[in-house]
């Protein structure tokens, strides 16, 4: 600063020199105009003092002339006078002349000394003028320039003041803050002993308590911590189960807009460049359409194993890629809808290279269909890569050595790129086929069949791009959410041993999961063994019962329905029988009558059948229906019936009442047998669990006896466990007193700035007032 202070300085001098310079120069130049003014003004009077003189030799010429005049009158009076004075009038006309012309150069040589003095001084005050105003702008300049170095000077002196202000600040506060570590590390070193004795204390304790309770530390092995249960975060659940369903809602639409884009591409493929309604299509279209046409096969599953994997993930559950068995199914569905793109991938080159070989193929759409040509490459490409990355997430969850844990985000980052390529690969392939389709249109031989195919096709397309573009967006705004909440593990511990730990962790979770659920619930009242074994084998028969009734319940609702369908069926059919009934007595009456009745009904037939239809109906209608239940029989009564009628009715009340004799038989006969095989599965039921008791007795025989090996072992184990936790806690004390030594270097070493900040201070503030 102080060296940039002093070029500053002598810059001034040197600009300060350069003003005085100017000045005097502007000052000389000065003089210089005063005396080119003064030499100019006495040009001037010389040149009035000439015009003047030349104004009365003027004068003088005119009286000379005017006495000529009056002398050559006079001339004619007397001729003698005038002979005589001639030779004195002549000889005074030649001094005259003479003198006249020595005038005249004489004025003619002022005239032109006048004007040259005039032009040269009118160039040289306009030289001088535009010299002057060069050194008044050079001047103003320099000023200009003087007047900013002022102004920065004051500002870098104001700026050092308030530097030196701030460093003086800084100096007494970190003279404060060395008072406050002085005292903060006699506090630390009070608080170190006192926690060396706490320390000491809960060792003892600690020490105690290991001895006792204690039988082995499972965080120190891995195989054993993964089984632990890690912290179950509700929030980070309900939050990865919504970007399931979000992404489910995505893939569904996907599949939808996948199956729309085959489906069309198929129909495609029948009707341009050859219409198989009219002419036979090539084999390699035939064969393309065929597999086309069984692309819902392929494309169904990737929705249903995506729901299958928004269905596993729960709010109770552990959701790691360990743990995530589901996505191994939705990657062995992507791998087969895969394997379906690389089968119909050389057909659909194939094709697109025969229609670019027909006759109808401009050269327009030749390079479109070239350009699809590609596309469809890096399509089948872009799924292979997510295939890849898809498979190697669903590595953890059958095999966890086939991917380590520090490339998970390196995975979900190139899924996300992937997806990102698959949303520029769809516009591209919407671009070129709305291209495609738009050439097709100017074909001569396109219909309307082919254009409404273009635009389902371009409609499908379209939805293919927004949900990807939807996807793609979707998965790179939450990658730091899947790459932090799908790799996290047990407390203390790496990860997952292996996808059979984790699925013990689950377990082992459910576990306890229910022994909290069980310590909130009250205690009930306690009830004597034997009376609890009675009460339970009774519950377990009356639960077969009930589900015994409940089978008999269904059965009896599905007779009932059948019965009431067999009801509607037979009463149309008795309906039907009336109205032929009906039609063939009057077919009869009309028989009889005559042959002039049956010309006037000849013309009334067709309204009065309509009429009798009517009324039929509307009998029906009024004639009550009974049915009460299934046993009870279908009564119809009418008001007029005949005697035949009444023998049916006999003969259908007898028939319907044998009818719900034996189907009250059969219902008790049912109900017998429902009960008695409800016994028997109670009775068998009750086996198998005693058999199950005894198979669960002896497995706890087994485990008390590896219970009581495994306590002597860790008995052992305990001894070293306390040896370690007592080195651990004397590493740690020793490491406290190595921070407590590091603090006070830390302390001096700030002293030791401050004293040097004080110094530069001090010498910076003798420096300025020095200058």
């Amino acid at each position: 600063l102080a060296s940039l202070v002093f070029q500053l300085r002598a810059q001034n001098q040197v600009l300060k020199k350069g003003v005085v310079d100017e000045q005097a120069n502007s000052a000389s130049l000065k003089e210089q105009l005063k005396m080119k003014d003064q030499s100019l003004r006495k040009l001037q009077q010389e040149m009035d003092s000439l015009t003047f003189r030349n104004q009365q030799l003027a004068k003088r010429v005119e009286l000379l002339q005017d006495e000529l005049a009056l002398s050559e009158a006079r001339g004619k009076k007397n001729k003698k006078s005038v002979e005589s004075s001639s030779q004195l009038s002549q000889e005074q006309k030649s001094v005259f002349n003479e003198d006249l012309q020595k005038k005249i150069e004489e004025n003619e040589r002022l005239h032109i000394l006048f004007f040259e003095a005039d032009e040269q001084h009118k160039r040289l005050e306009a030289e001088l003028r535009s010299r002057l105003e060069v050194l008044e702008t050079d001047a103003a300049q320099h000023q200009a320039v003087v007047d900013s170095l002022t102004k920065k000077y004051t500002e870098t002196i104001e700026k050092l003041q308030n530097d030196k202000a701030k460093l003086e600040i800084k100096s007494q506060t970190l003279e404060r803050e060395a008072k406050d570590c002085r005292l903060r590390t006699e506090e630390c070193q009070q608080q170190l002993k006192n926690l060396q004795a706490a320390l000491g204390s809960r060792l003892e304790e600690s020490l105690c308590i290991i001895n006792e309770k204690v039988p082995f530390n499972d965080t120190r092995s891995a195989r054993y911590n993964a089984l632990n249960v890690p912290l179950h975060n509700r929030r980070n659940q309900l939050k990865l189960r919504d970007l399931a369903g979000q992404a489910l809602a995505f893939v569904q639409e996907l599949v939808t807009a996948l199956l729309n884009f085959h489906t069309y591409t198929e129909q495609k493929v029948q009707i341009f460049p050859i219409d198989s309604a009219t002419d036979a299509i090539s084999p390699l279209n035939q064969k393309f359409s065929q597999y086309l046409h069984e692309n819902a096969s392929y494309v169904r599953p990737l929705e249903e194993g995506m729901l299958h994997l928004f269905e596993s993930i729960t709010e109770d559950t552990v959701t790691v890629l360990e743990t995530t068995v589901k996505l191994k199914a939705f990657s062995e569905h992507l791998a087969s809808y895969l394997g379906f793109l690389r089968k119909i991938l050389p057909y659909q080159l194939k094709s697109l290279e025969e229609e670019c070989e027909s006759s109808l193929c401009t050269a327009a759409l030749r390079a479109r269909n070239m350009e699809l040509h590609r596309d469809m490459k890096r399509l089948t490409a872009v799924f292979e890569k997510l295939h890849t990355y898809v498979s190697l997430l669903a590595l953890p969850s059958t095999r966890p050595e086939g991917l380590l844990r520090t490339n998970y985000n390196f995975v979900f980052t190139n899924i996300a790129a992937s997806l990102h390529g698959f949303h520029d690969i769809l516009k591209d392939i919407s671009k070129h086929y709305s291209q495609k389709a738009a050439l097709e249109q100017e074909v001569p031989t396109a219909t309307q069949k082919l254009i409404t195919t273009n635009d389902c096709i371009l409609s499908s397309v379209a939805a293919l791009t927004n949900g990807a573009g939807k996807m793609a967006s979707f998965f790179s705004n939450n990658l730091d959410h899947f790459s932090a909440s799908l790799s996290y593990g047990p407390k203390g511990g790496a990860e997952f041993i292996s996808p059979l730990s984790a699925e013990c962790m689950l377990q082992y979770k459910k576990k306890a999961a229910a022994y909290v659920r069980s310590l909130k619930k009250p205690c009930a009242d306690s009830v004597p063994y034997e009376e609890a074994l009675a009460n339970r084998r009774v519950l377990l028969s009356s639960t077969e019962s009930r589900e015994g009734l409940a089978q008999q319940v269904q059965q009896s609702l599905e007779k009932i329905a059948k019965l009431e369908q067999e009801k509607e069926h037979w009463m149309l059919e008795a309906q039907l029988a009336k109205i032929k009934l009906e039609k063939e007595n009057q077919k009869l009456k009309n028989s009889l009558s005559g042959h002039l009745t049956e010309t006037i009904q000849e013309h009334s037939v067709l309204p009065n059948t309509a009429e009798q239809k009517k009324e039929t109906t509307e009998k029906r209608l009024r004639e009550p229906i009974k049915s009460t239940s299934l046993v009870i029989p279908i009564r119809v009564t009418n008001c007029g019936a005949p005697d035949a009628e009444s023998r049916e009715d006999l003969i259908k009340t007898h028939y319907m009442a044998r009818i719900a004799e034996l189907t009250s038989h059969l219902q008790l006969a049912d109900s017998k047998s429902v009960h008695f095989h409800a016994e028997c599965r109670a009775l068998a039921k009750r086996l198998s669990l005693a058999e199950k008791s005894k198979e669960s007795l002896t497995e706890e025989l087994k485990l008390a006896s590896q219970n009581i090996t495994r306590l002597q072992a860790s008995k052992l184990f305990c001894n070293d466990e306390l040896m370690t936790t007592k080195r651990s806690y004397e590493d740690q004390l020793s490491m406290m007193s190595d921070h407590l030594c590091s603090m006070n270097e830390t302390l001096t070493k700030q002293r030791e700035e401050i004293d040097t900040l004080k110094m530069t201070s001090k010498v910076s503030w003798q420096c300025w007032g020095g200058r």
